[in-house]
């Protein structure tokens, strides 16, 4: 048997047919430049290592979580003008989702829930369009939001900063170059001020946001700070996992 059987890519058919799955996963990353310090795959990386912590913690609860392989491209229209950067429109996303549901709907498998690793993907309105078409009831998770950072890092910048390089320190150390190769991750500000204050938006321009592609100063990032944060947020992403098992999706309110 697979020493991950909740890790389709690891795991037989043998395995499967005998295995009665009660939540599929899907990790939806992005490829895109991450500071000077940190892969593109970064958001893959992570959003991989979160599901499948979080699923071996909720296979201990009994809960028959499957973790599906990584989605790496996510919508990236403010970083076409930076090599390699790949953009998947969130028309195509839909689409893709749409088709991953068809399938699980078929072989029984009625719960989906998304675990996202990149700030520029945002699965609600897909949802809300998608779920009255299809019997598998979806739901989405942004794995940086489960926890406050507030308590764990000094930089709260948003991209490839303290959060996110702690974390990639932790799970996969041998990816990450030298702090002192990182750039300061400053950001320039809007000059409206209602996007200043958070009270309107508008994507990012990213070259002409930040020098080095990054929103945040790593500088001070180590392992020990991800490994806290890290188990934190899988813990609580484990005990959803099997919080949706349990559900039934037609009397979903208390």
């Amino acid at each position: 048997m697979s020493a991950r059987p909740w890790i389709l890519a690891e795991t037989t058919w043998a395995e499967v047919r005998g295995t009665a799955y009660s939540v599929a996963v899907l990790p939806w990353g992005a490829t895109e430049a991450h500071n000077y310090h940190l892969p593109y795959a970064t958001d893959n990386i992570q959003s991989d290592a979160v599901a499948a912590e979080a699923a071996r913690r909720a296979w201990e609860r009994g809960t028959r979580a499957i973790v599906l392989p990584c989605i790496p491209f996510g919508v990236n229209t403010g970083q076409l003008d930076i090599p390699l950067c790949i953009n998947m429109n969130p028309s195509t996303q839909a689409a893709v989702l749409a088709d991953i549901c068809s399938a699980l709907a078929v072989q029984g498998i009625q719960k989906l829930v998304i675990v996202n690793g990149h700030g520029g993907n945002d699965f609600k309105q897909i949802i809300r369009e998608l779920q009255p078409r299809t019997r598998v009831f979806l739901s989405t998770i942004n794995w940086y939001k489960v926890v406050d950072p507030k308590g764990h890092f000094a930089d709260l910048g948003d991209h490839a900063g303290e959060l996110e390089t702690s974390v990639m320190q932790h799970i996969a150390a041998d990816l990450v170059r030298p702090l002192s190769s990182a750039g300061d991750g400053a950001e320039k500000k809007s000059k409206l001020r209602g996007i200043r204050e958070g009270w309107a938006w508008a994507p990012r321009q990213w070259t002409k946001v930040s020098a080095d592609t990054g929103i945040g100063n790593p500088a001070a990032a180590t392992a020990e700070k991800g490994a806290r944060f890290f188990d934190l947020v899988c813990e609580q992403i484990a005990d959803y996992f099997t919080e949706l098992a349990a559900l039934d999706p037609a009397a979903p309110y208390a």
